[in-house]
């Protein structure tokens, strides 16, 4: 079994991804963007990441979701938002086959810059 090599940048990463999902991932990737100035872009366990002085944000497509890591804290509200997309270890899985919850992604990048980008 050959093992693909990690991907250099985003735009690699999101290359080969079927437009659908591409499209999605892209639209986080802008979200991100928008809401955590001053962050970039990297790749950070073979998967889309943004730092500001550390990796605050990862996605990655999947064959069924998209997946965001690590888990948000802390912010109760929240959390009970996102009780539907909780996975075992606190990530967050975005079944492809529903509509994606955008402004609830807002929140949580804003959620996990709080928590993670300057420590």
């Amino acid at each position: 079994m050959s093992k693909q090599p990690a991907p250099e940048s985003i735009d690699a990463y999101l290359a080969p991804l079927p437009a659908g999902t591409r499209e999605i991932l892209e639209t986080v990737r802008g979200i991100v963007r928008e809401e955590v100035s001053g962050a970039t872009e990297t790749i950070a366990y073979q998967m889309p990441a943004f730092r500001v002085e550390r990796v605050f944000f990862y996605f990655a497509a999947f064959k069924k979701h998209l997946g965001i890591y690590p888990p948000v804290e802390g912010d109760e509200d929240l959390l009970k938002q996102l009780a539907p997309y909780l996975g075992p270890k606190g990530n967050l899985k975005f079944p492809f086959e529903e509509p994606i919850p955008y402004e609830l992604i807002r929140r949580v990048v804003r959620a996990l810059a709080k928590q993670y980008a300057r420590r």
